[in-house]
């Protein structure tokens, strides 16, 4: 399968520029063009939007999300090696493809998208995917800049998005996750597929995001919660909410909750109670 491009192959553009997979940053390229198409389209339909990409490399998905029609494509490449390969693409495909050479973890997307509806789809680096999914999670106002997030991680971190309460890949990125958005693990990525083959299985999550969270709560009340609750994870609420300093089971209580419950038992709404409760203490 070849896009219709005029560009050559990933891999002869990988050679062509000697590039190689960097681990401090995290990267695996992914060749396979019936993956990247697939991928774009799952986070589709693209017509008419701008897609928001962090981590395109030498742009393998970059290219597949041009062909299966996004209007435009901001690339944010922190990877100057890269930076002829997509600036190739970019003339491929012209008008429709911004590369910002920067770190995602401190870019202001707002600022990229210029007010614009987004959605975003991502091979994110291993090292960076879930700092990163907790930045786009937790801006202070809600609905954010962007529509939905089709995003690549490793499979045990997929699952801990995904994972129910009472499971024991329950934790505070499953509430993070599932407090704002709707997230579906769609399928999986094997080790092969990429250079160099990571030790993991990837797989793709889409996340798209609710008109209303599950649980009205402030984003910095919600991060502070989970880290204490989930920090002591055995504990009892009572002793593990204790490290915040303000909390008591009389306010446990008020949030609906058993002062002897523990964090893996509380679902959703529950830590957004918890969240307020804090919030009313603070003030």
């Amino acid at each position: 399968m070849s896009l219709d491009d005029g560009l050559p192959p990933l891999r002869e553009v990988i050679a062509q520029l000697g590039l190689s997979a960097r681990k401090s940053l995290g990267q695996n390229f992914l060749f396979d063009l019936n993956l990247t198409r697939r991928i774009a389209r799952e986070a589709g339909p693209l017509q008419n939007r701008l897609v928001v990409e962090v981590g395109p490399g030498p742009g393998g998905l970059t290219r597949a999300l041009l062909a299966e029609g996004a209007a435009r494509v901001v690339a944010i490449e922190r990877d100057e090696r890269c930076l002829p390969a997509l600036d190739a693409v970019s003339r491929a495909y012209p008008g429709r493809l911004t590369v910002v050479n920067a770190d995602a973890l401190t870019v202001a997307e707002p600022s990229l998208v210029g007010g614009a509806r987004a959605i975003v789809v991502a091979n994110l680096p291993y090292n960076v995917a879930t700092p990163l999914l907790i930045k786009w999670l937790t801006p202070p106002a809600w609905p954010p800049w962007y529509d939905s997030l089709t995003l690549m991680f490793q499979r045990e971190v997929a699952e801990r998005i995904v994972a129910a309460p009472g499971s024991s890949a329950y934790g505070r990125l499953s509430v993070i996750s599932q407090w704002r958005t709707s997230a579906k693990i769609l399928f999986d990525i094997h080790r092969n597929a990429f250079t160099p083959p990571p030790k993991v299985t990837s797989t793709v999550v889409r996340f798209e995001v609710l008109a209303k969270p599950r649980g009205e709560a402030e984003a910095a009340m919600i991060e502070r919660v989970t880290a204490a609750a989930f920090g002591q994870r055995r504990k009892m609420l009572r002793s593990s909410l204790k490290t915040l300093g303000a909390f008591s089971d009389a306010l446990i209580e008020e949030a609906g909750l058993a002062p002897t419950a523990r964090a893996e038992e509380i679902g959703v709404e529950g830590f957004a109670a918890l969240a307020r409760a804090l919030a009313r203490q603070l003030a």
